[in-house]
């Protein structure tokens, strides 16, 4: 099984690597657990498997600590305004915790996988998932289960056999593996720092979500597809003050869900830096057919077969797919009702970084 050439894609590999242990916590509790036959034959030993038992990730705020001395933060600068002030981003709370935290005020322990369905991290055979003799980076969350043994990937209470993810709710007994998650942000504009955001998600769940890397021989770049699914009961947003004293009308989505797939085996997400260092991301133009290989009516008969069969496969594959569903949308007293967006294809993107400051 061959592996890409491309040295930039084997340190690009390693930044990732690096990043993903650079954010486990700085201390947690983990307990070996005794796996019984059946669970036994469910593990082939392939790739690496993280399941993190007992998490709670809390970035702090930007003022000092007990000592008095700067706290740690989390800070974005570098940037300009059009009219030249520094834009200076500064993200005051940043968690990850058990369900009920109450938008981050009451943090508790959360578990991230399961030992039978954990997040996993493989080099696998691009044969087996439509990319022709590669060899694939995978970084991938718990995933999809049937629908017999799965949970309902929305419902708080949900019973076994409800839904297809395998990220079970919290019960009084038991913490669960759905992520109550949100961010508290600053943006400041020179000496004006009144624009505060803040973003919350209530049991979260993104299983069937992955990253899959591989090089491109033809371009010499890397490329990959990018599918993230994000559930969650109640996806919130506000704008307050910085001490979080006066907020604006909340926006609140119930029953939030978004299927995202940004590149596919047919049309995959390419990755690149331009001569001035600003990075560039594109899901190229689908190749339109030749002359006479489709028939002018369409149909498959007086096409060319092949061709006639990519094409289809492309148009009426629901993994290339992106979908959002909103049971119920409001902004402060007033009510939206729901919102659906489904089967949206991206037949082009192109995505460039500016330096502002030139």
């Amino acid at each position: 099984m061959p592996f890409p050439r491309s040295p930039a894609f084997s340190k690009v590999i390693l930044s990732f690597v690096m990043f993903g242990l650079s954010m486990l916590p700085a201390t947690a509790a983990a307990e070996l657990e005794k796996l019984n036959d059946g669970e036994l034959s469910e593990i082939d030993g392939a790739g690496i498997g993280l399941v993190l038992e007992d998490f709670i990730f809390s970035h702090g705020t930007d003022a000092p600590d007990v000592n008095g001395e700067q706290a740690r933060i989390f800070r974005i600068a570098g940037i300009q305004s059009t009219d030249g002030r520094e834009v200076d981003i500064t993200v005051n709370h940043l968690y990850i915790a058990g369900s009920g935290s109450d938008y981050g005020t009451n943090l508790t322990p959360v578990n991230l996988g399961r030992l039978l369905n954990p997040w996993r991290i493989d080099v696998v055979d691009g044969n087996d998932i439509g990319i022709t003799n590669k060899a694939v980076l995978e970084f991938a969350a718990p995933a999809m289960v049937d629908a017999a043994q799965g949970y309902d990937c929305l419902g708080g209470s949900a019973a076994v056999g409800s839904g297809t993810c395998s990220s079970r709710p919290a019960t009084q007994d038991w913490q669960g593996e759905r992520a109550d998650m949100g961010m508290q942000m600053n943006v400041a504009v020179g000496d004006d720092r009144s624009a505060n955001l803040n973003l919350h998600a209530r049991s979260a769940v993104i299983d069937g979500s992955y990253l899959r890397l591989w090089g491109d021989d033809e371009r010499r770049q890397m490329a990959g597809e990018f599918r993230l699914n994000f559930y969650s009961p109640e996806l919130t947003i506000n704008a307050c003050s910085q001490d979080g004293s006066n907020c604006g009308s909340n926006i609140v989505m119930s029953d939030f869900v978004l299927q995202l797939a940004l590149g596919n085996r047919l049309q995959p997400i390419y990755f690149d830096v331009d001569g001035s260092g600003n990075f560039l991301l594109e899901i190229d133009t689908i190749d339109a057919p030749g002359t006479g290989q489709i028939a002018a009516n369409g149909q498959r008969a007086g096409s060319d077969a092949a061709t006639w069969d990519f094409y289809n496969d492309y148009y009426s594959n629901p993994e290339f797919r992106s979908n959002v569903h909103i049971g119920d949308f409001s902004v402060g007293e007033k009510n939206f009702g729901s919102a659906r967006v489904e089967g949206m294809l991206i037949q082009h993107l192109q995505i460039q970084t500016k330096d502002l400051a030139q």
